[in-house]
């Protein structure tokens, strides 16, 4: 294996008189991968962690060598790659295959699988197989389920297997059917009470990390305070320890994008130039040096048999 280069430390300078913000890029990768003990010190340290969709190698792989120390390969891919217009139809097989794909182009980043609508619902027992084949088929480093207080049972099962899990709670966009669509999560006191409650049962039953999506930054504020272990924010603040958004938002690949993860670079413009010239370039023959030639002795026998001389 070649040796990935990642960033050092960055450094943010605040206005006057405050000390620079440190952003962990993560380990060494020639010393050590990622692993959950990484992101443990990093909070321990006060050193924020960013993390990103991914659903394939060759960008895993790019995004490990920009040191981006977590990946998600998230249920979104129903979306993102298989143009359903939400997350509820992203099949276990093949988001199995997607986490696999994603561990061998990025090796030394944690890598986090998604488990799907359905996957974990129905049964105890089959929730917990089919996070240990995340583990084993997919080649994942943990596995998150949307939750609420009432699947501790399932998460301390799986804790109890050695699968570490991470609790997503809040705003869970598998459950976006019961009201209607993607909402905000925690809006009300007896709401934002309730997911400190889910929080605390998830740590309870022995979840490695807890995800929060959409809430107010006080409800996301509480949760980071009480947590003993890390706690990653998808649109709830910066509070939490480590932020993830999905990677074609940053791209400014989807129509429309969340507040908290506005393009950063303009892919879908590159993308339509890149087209066009292409179209012109096969149009115009203007495709640039031909790399395989016959010998000239095999071109006179090609062309021998063939009846061109």
């Amino acid at each position: 294996m070649q040796p990935v280069s990642r960033p050092t430390v960055k450094t943010e300078t605040k206005p006057s008189g405050d000390a620079p913000a440190a952003t962990w890029a993560g380990p060494d990768p020639n010393v050590a991968p990622v692993t959950v003990r990484s992101l443990q010190r990093a909070m321990r340290e006060g050193k924020k962690f960013a993390s990103l969709t991914c659903y394939d190698a060759t960008t895993a792989r790019w995004l490990e060598r920009a040191g981006v120390p977590v990946l998600l390969v998230g249920d979104t891919a129903a979306e993102m790659v298989l143009g359903y217009p939400n997350t509820l139809h992203a099949p276990l097989d093949f988001l199995i295959m997607l986490t696999a794909a994603v561990k061998r182009g990025a090796p030394r980043t944690l890598v986090m699988a998604d488990m799907p609508f359905m996957s974990y619902h129905a049964d105890d027992a089959e929730a917990v197989r089919n996070a240990g084949r995340f583990m084993t088929e997919g080649t994942a480093d943990v596995v998150k389920l949307e939750v609420d207080a009432s699947f501790a049972p399932v998460v301390a099962k799986m804790s109890r297997a050695g699968i570490p899990v991470v609790a997503h709670i809040g705003s869970r966009p598998q459950h976006a059917k019961q009201v209607g669509g993607y909402v905000a999560a925690g809006k009300t006191a007896d709401d934002a009470v309730k997911i400190l409650a889910d929080a605390d049962a998830m740590i309870a039953a022995g979840a490695t990390m807890l995800l929060i999506e959409a809430t107010p930054v006080e409800v996301t504020e509480e949760v980071v305070r009480r947590s003993p272990v890390p706690v990653i924010g998808c649109g709830a603040g910066p509070a939490c320890h480590g932020q993830v958004v999905v990677l074609h938002d940053l791209l400014g690949l989807t129509d429309r994008q969340p507040p908290f993860a506005l393009p950063i670079v303009p892919l879908a413009r590159g993308l339509a130039e890149m087209a066009s010239e292409w179209k012109d370039r096969v149009k115009t023959g203007a495709l640039g040096e031909h790399p395989y030639a016959l010998s000239d002795a095999e071109k006179d026998e090609f062309f021998r048999r063939i009846g061109r001389v």
